[in-house]
């Protein structure tokens, strides 16, 4: 039976939860009326608000939500949640036509407030399973899933999914545009996760989710820590604020239990701020002093085995993973720990039991799974590999990932514009040092010059093959189907290409154009094209 709230609220009470949670809520007009104003949804987007919602008008890039309350209150608005600017704005258009719940922090409020309206609470359906690191969100919260639905189908209940790729319910999908939506819709979608008997849910949380106050008002059963490396530093500014960003979804408020993979210093660091029940994952096969530690871990196919071991009690639970590297085995690892640690939760009563676990772990391979545009493999022969690697540790492990004993490695990368220009030449200078023949093409060029984005990564990677006197081929080819042309065009069956960067993401942004191409079939097609065969059976 799903465990959910009841929804809608009034005004009146949203304010008493309001101010039992700390935020002074001054609501205007004060009359019993007011109070008494039925909410039956929330939306932060204007053309999102339904009849009876409670409109959230937040500070935008370029106007603030109040400056649409015409449009809010021809489309059925009851109230209003704002600042004191967007009080002034409301009162200016709209008069006292509907009550107006005023706060100094509205996109923190706005969570909490959706929370009171939807149901949500610490203990309602489904049970949120939270996934943070630089590296590897996405491949674990797809594992996380993939493990869940084997211990929850047989209790009839569903698994659900909120990530870069796509939200899904069950088997039903929603393309997603972010990687964690706003607080309001999460809310909404909880409530959505309810209706549908979704039991658990695994979703990615970004830095952005956690600094923007997306995740507002959830409480997570178990969160999850990959790694921290250089990333969004121009959302961020330094490491310190981006560690800082992501150690607030690990406070006792927010999360249950906090399972944290210690393989660096970070890691350690991270273990070490978290508040609540905390538990620690080591990957590295190293002897570390871990709650949670993976041995054995061997070659299987294109993936590994290995074994997860308790250190207090001695348990040794043996699994795998089809997809390749290193860090896929510290990915399912994390996610194995996670629903063995939420199993043995006494503050929630769960669907499954921890013997459930184990045995879908050692038997139902939950983790052979395909994730859109991670370590995807399109070919064999050669070896033809699409991934999101797009930052520098990433560019590392993937390249790690995908070099064979023999053949040639070829790599297509490029860099977003608009976003963190420190860390090009670091992405070019690896891409020559780690393989064989390096083309430097375009991924999201934005608004910025995408000969400049390249020249970032050139700069890197010319540096680097002077002063290490390396021979490896170098060349700059835009657009992206002419260099993957070209990589393709360069490779014998016993090669390797790697197509780095864009993962599952289907188009680019070129100045505000909007250009379809998809790596996975544009390297379909041109190894086809060439005569190669590939893994739909197509040569």
């Amino acid at each position: 039976m799903s465990r959910a709230g009841a929804v809608g609220s009034d005004v009146g009470t949203l304010t008493e939860q309001l101010i039992a949670a700390g935020y002074r809520p001054i609501v205007t007009p004060v009359a019993k009326s007011s109070d008494q104003v039925r909410l039956t949804g929330a939306a932060m987007s204007p053309k999102l608000v339904e009849p009876g919602d409670l409109f959230v008008a937040v500070t935008g890039a370029r106007a603030h939500g109040a400056d649409f309350i015409d449009e809010v209150v021809d489309r059925g608005a009851a109230a209003v949640l704002t600042d004191p600017a967007g009080v002034v704005k409301v009162r200016e258009a709209a008069g006292y036509r509907l009550p107006v719940i005023e706060v100094a922090g509205v996109r923190d409020a706005a969570g909490p407030a959706a929370a009171v309206i939807y149901g949500t609470t610490a203990t309602s359906d489904p049970a949120l399973f939270g996934v943070t690191g630089t590296n590897g969100k996405t491949t674990t919260t797809y594992f996380l899933r993939s493990l869940l639905r084997a211990v929850l189908t047989p209790q009839g209940r569903k698994t659900g999914l909120i990530g870069t790729i796509e939200i899904a319910a069950g088997e039903e999908r929603i393309a997603s545009e972010m990687t964690t939506p706003e607080a309001v819709a999460l809310h909404k979608l909880m409530h959505s996760f309810r209706e549908k008997n979704v039991a658990a849910a695994a979703m990615e949380v970004s830095s952005h989710a956690i600094s923007y106050q997306r995740i507002s008002g959830l409480y997570y059963d178990v969160a999850g820590f990959t790694n921290l490396t250089q990333d969004h530093l121009d959302l961020h500014g330094t490491m310190e604020e981006y560690f800082a960003a992501k150690a607030d979804l690990f406070r006792r408020s927010r999360t249950r239990t906090s399972v944290i993979t210690v393989d660096d210093v970070p890691g350690h660091q991270m273990a070490a701020e978290a508040t609540g029940h905390v538990v620690t994952l080591s990957t590295t096969g190293k002897p570390a002093q871990a709650h949670w530690e993976v041995t054995d871990a061997e070659p299987a196919g294109l993936g590994s085995a290995f074994t997860l071991v308790h250190r207090d009690s001695g348990e040794r639970i043996r699994t795998s993973t089809a997809l390749p590297g290193a860090f896929n085995v510290s990915n399912a690892a994390l996610a194995a720990v996670m629903v063995l640690e939420a199993a043995v939760s006494g503050e929630r009563r769960q669907d499954f039991q921890r013997h459930d676990v184990v045995e879908a772990l050692e038997t139902a391979q939950p983790f052979h799974i395909q994730v859109p545009g991670r370590m995807q493999v399109i070919a064999e022969q050669p070896a033809a590999i699409v991934d999101f690697a797009h930052n520098p540790d990433a560019m590392i492990r993937a390249l790690e990932a995908v070099r064979r004993p023999s053949g040639r490695l070829i790599m297509v990368i490029g860099a977003a514009g608009e976003r963190d220009v420190t860390k090009r030449p670091t992405m070019g200078a690896i891409a020559v040092r780690m393989a064989d023949h390096v083309i430097i093409s375009d991924d999201d060029p934005h608004g910025e010059d995408p000969a400049e984005i390249r020249a970032g990564l050139l700069y890197g990677a010319r540096d680097a093959i002077a002063t290490g006197g390396l021979t490896t081929v170098l060349e700059e080819i835009a657009p992206r189907p002419a260099a993957i042309d070209a990589a393709v065009a360069a490779a014998g069956p016993e090669d390797t290409i790697l197509l780095a960067g864009r993962g599952h993401e289907v188009h680019q942004d070129v100045a505000g154009t909007r250009v379809e191409i998809d790596d996975r079939e544009e390297l379909t097609r041109t190894l086809q094209a060439r005569g190669f065969n590939t893994l739909d059976g197509g040569a």
